[in-house]
């Protein structure tokens, strides 16, 4: 696929393309964003907080305007058209919450909420303006790669926490930030993206992560360990099976 310009990643954000259509868009893609997961109504509602009902009725809008492909009981996918609106959202979200972090002193589990107002109401000369402001960064607080001027961006190598081996050293990716006891376990050890730490135990998807020569590790539950992408840096064989220690917090 030949990358849009700016001006191109511009031309999708039609009369059309309403507010609640940019939302649907954005988040259609941010379903299948890490695993291109099959993105069902369902799991639409569930996310947006609307009923069933309401989304059959906007993804048949979003058909008749060209930016979905989807049919009765199949999954939902974006057009072309459909992706490049999506991506032009997700930009103008992820800028304005890295914003909020290194200028404005909001805690990553505080920027959602805020970067959903805000992405709506700013010009994209404004959006523009911030990237450059902000020296172009590549992810934003929570790791979730930024679309560039054209609209491309690039993904790491990253397996989901709770399904890395024990005897792994891994670097932190990524944080959904639709789990905020993640954000906020991380937050009170002080473990930003690109934290490098130990799995010393894992079973069962319930993970402990130890920075290197710490002392106690730091026990994630499995809902929090899939919460977290890593990728993973080396892997040794342990000795003997490693249990979950009785001793790790979190």
């Amino acid at each position: 696929m030949t990358p849009r310009t700016s001006a191109q990643g511009r031309s999708t954000r039609t009369a059309s393309a309403t507010t609640s259509v940019e939302d649907y868009a954005k988040t259609i893609y941010g379903l299948a964003e890490w695993d291109d997961a099959a993105v069902t109504a369902s799991a639409l509602a569930r996310t947006l907080g609307v009923s069933n009902p309401s989304v059959t009725l906007m993804v048949r809008k979003m058909a008749d305007l060209g930016l979905v492909d989807h049919q009765p009981y199949a999954p939902i996918r974006l057009t072309e058209q459909g992706r490049q609106l999506a991506l032009a959202m997700v930009r103008r979200h992820r800028l304005i919450e890295t914003w909020l972090v290194r200028e404005l002193g909001y805690g990553w589990d505080e920027v959602h909420e805020e970067a959903e107002r805000l992405e709506h109401a700013v010009s994209e000369n404004f959006v523009d303006r911030l990237d450059s402001r902000l020296g172009h960064p590549r992810v934003d607080p929570h790791g979730d790669p930024i679309p560039g001027p054209d609209l491309s961006m690039d993904y790491p190598d990253t397996e989901l926490l709770c399904r890395v081996p024990a005897a792994s050293a891994v670097r932190l990716e990524q944080v959904d930030d639709g789990v905020p006891d993640a954000l906020r376990i991380l937050a009170e050890q002080d473990m930003e993206i690109g934290a490098q730490v130990q799995v010393t135990a894992s079973d069962s998807g319930d993970v402990v992560v130890a920075r290197t020569g710490a002392g106690e590790g730091i026990r994630l539950a499995h809902e929090l360990a899939h919460a977290m992408r890593v990728s993973v840096v080396t892997t040794s064989r342990p000795s003997s099976s490693t249990p979950l220690s009785e001793d790790a917090t979190g």
